[in-house]
Formats: structure tokens, C-alpha cells, sequence
């Protein structure tokens, strides 16, 4: 095995270890984690469950892509890929240990959490996804081929439409103004917001 895959192969663990351990806590604790698609009708639901295929197709194809470790681009930008795929990661990680018990995979109209704007969330108000996003695109940079970046777009593309066209609403239905007054001062993915 290749230094990139060894890497990959690791990154990859640490990241989906956090996703099904922290999915295993809480089911231990009587919280279903797994909100995507549950209750839901219509647009939503579509949102949902697509993103849902997206995000079990993408693994798939890194581990086929890590496995054959052919890849387009020179040395120096495969190891960019694995600091973006580390930074992806560590993001994650901060989002899942900050939310502690409010951390769902999709909206639960029926579970009461905290809207929380602490640690990470002071800087990105979606670093759960913005991790998946820096994952994907630093797994696609260590094994460049098309497969890969498509699936891993396609991905990208509905964690987006899961955030504009579901979560933001869920919050400002949820919240309110306390989550309208977040998001007028900490930006969608990375970046306090100018007021002037």
C-alpha cells in the first residue's frame, strides 16, 4: 500500500468512526440519529433520501478509487488532498463533539435541541457538511479519476440543497429569531459576516 491510501484508508476511518459511533451513543441513549426522510413528504423527502444515496455512493466509490490508487495528478497535489481530507475531517469532529445531543443526521420535526452557536458553529453554521465537503474533495484530489469527482459533486450538491431547502427553513421555523440573528453574523459554511 501507497502512503495515500494508507492515509486515505485512515482519514476515512477517524471520520466515519465518529459519524456511526456517535450514531451508537446516542441510540444507546434512546435518540434516533437518523432523521433522513423520516416524516417527511414530498420535496423534502426527495432532498433527503437523495442525499442519503449521494452519501453511501461517495464512500463507495473513495474506497474503489483508494483501492486501484490510480490517480491523474502529481505527488504535491495529492498531498494537499490529504491535508484538505484531514482538515475535512477534524471540522467534522468538532461539529459532532460540540453539538453533543443535538446532533441529528437530517431535521426531526418532533425531537426539542438547542440550537447551538458555540465552539466550531461560532465560525461555520453547517461544519458538519462543510467536513463531508472538505472529505470528498480531498479523497478526489488524492485519486483524481471521474467517477470519483462526479460522485463526489453530486454529493456536495445535496448536502447544498439539504441545507437551503431544509435545514435554514427547520431552524427559522424552529428558532426563529434567535437562529435568524445567527445567520445574520456567521456564514453558511466558513466566515463571521461584515456589519457595517
Amino acid at each position: 500500500m501507497t502512503v495515500y491510501q494508507i492515509l486515505a484508508l485512515a482519514l476515512l476511518a477517524v471520520f466515519y468512526g465518529c459519524y456511526f459511533g456517535k450514531m451508537l451513543r446516542q441510540k444507546r441513549q434512546g435518540i434516533r440519529t437518523d432523521q433522513i426522510g423520516r416524516g417527511k413528504t414530498g420535496f423534502v423527502r426527495r432532498v433527503e433520501i437523495t442525499m442519503k444515496i449521494a452519501t453511501i455512493l461517495t464512500p463507495l466509490a473513495e474506497l474503489v478509487s483508494i483501492f486501484c490508487n490510480a490517480s491523474a495528478f502529481p505527488a504535491w497535489v495529492r498531498m494537499i488532498g490529504a491535508a484538505i481530507a484531514a482538515l475535512g475531517t477534524a471540522a467534522f469532529i468538532a461539529s459532532v463533539v460540540t453539538m453533543r445531543d443535538s446532533w441529528r443526521a437530517g431535521v426531526s420535526p418532533t425531537d426539542k435541541t438547542e440550537l447551538v452557536t458555540r465552539g466550531v458553529y461560532q465560525i461555520s453554521r453547517n461544519p458538519a457538511f462543510l467536513g463531508f465537503d472538505l472529505v470528498y474533495l480531498g479523497v478526489a484530489l488524492m485519486f483524481a479519476n471521474w467517477p470519483l469527482w462526479l460522485v463526489s459533486c453530486f454529493a456536495a450538491a445535496m448536502f447544498h440543497l439539504q441545507i437551503v431547502n431544509v435545514e435554514e427553513d427547520f431552524l427559522i421555523e424552529s428558532f426563529g429569531e434567535q437562529y435568524l440573528d445567527y445567520r445574520r453574523h456567521v456564514n453558511r459554511y466558513l466566515g463571521w459576516k461584515r456589519h457595517g
